[in-house]
């Protein structure tokens, strides 16, 4: 995760850096106010969970990776990682035949059909994170059914109507998620 946004309710209270979120999140979640506090991945919208008990401290601890010294199969400094992969018969011998073997291939033909695809990905993975984004946040609001139907549908234009009467950060918020992926 690179950075992510926090919600009180359907007010923004912070978007960056996940320690400098976590920090705004923790003011705000001592302050003990009414509203719940959400948390999204800025990429995906998943949403985050801290951990934000103790000091602030202790969170920021919590919150540096731990680094792991076991030894993994692949080769780590290449960032390979090895995993298992299921295919027929046909699929294996194929592979066997083709020059530098089956990790080779398999690499060559994933790196073709991510070329191939990156646009479309690119549109599919923005729509999903919208619709995360909306249906946590803006599920009770008017017209989010509708909003629903356009941002499948990449329609930029009646997408922006239909949540032109949420609550400001919301609607910005979800804006800003699905623009790439409206005409």
């Amino acid at each position: 995760m690179s950075t992510c946004t926090a919600f009180e309710g359907s007010r923004r209270i912070a978007s960056g850096d996940v320690s400098q979120v976590a920090m705004k999140v923790k003011e705000v979640v001592d302050r003990g106010g009414p509203d719940a506090v959400l948390i999204f991945d800025d990429d995906t919208s998943q949403l985050v969970e801290l951990d934000l008990r103790g000091t602030a401290g202790d969170v920021m601890a919590r919150l540096r990776p731990v680094e792991d010294a076991g030894r993994r199969p692949g080769r780590p400094r290449l960032g390979v990682v090895a995993r298992e992969v299921t295919l027929l018969p046909r699929h294996w011998e194929w592979l066997a035949d083709q020059p530098g073997g089956a990790s080779v291939a398999l690499r060559k033909l994933v790196e073709q059909a991510s070329r191939a695809n990156q646009s479309s990905d690119r549109i599919r993975t923005a729509r999903e994170s919208a619709y995360r984004f909306l249906s946590a946040m803006a599920g009770n609001e008017p017209g989010f059914e509708e909003a629903t139907r356009a941002l499948f549908a990449g329609n930029g234009e009646r997408f922006e109507r239909e949540t032109a009467g949420w609550p400001p950060d919301v609607r910005d918020h979800a804006r800003k998620l699905a623009a790439a992926s409206l005409d």
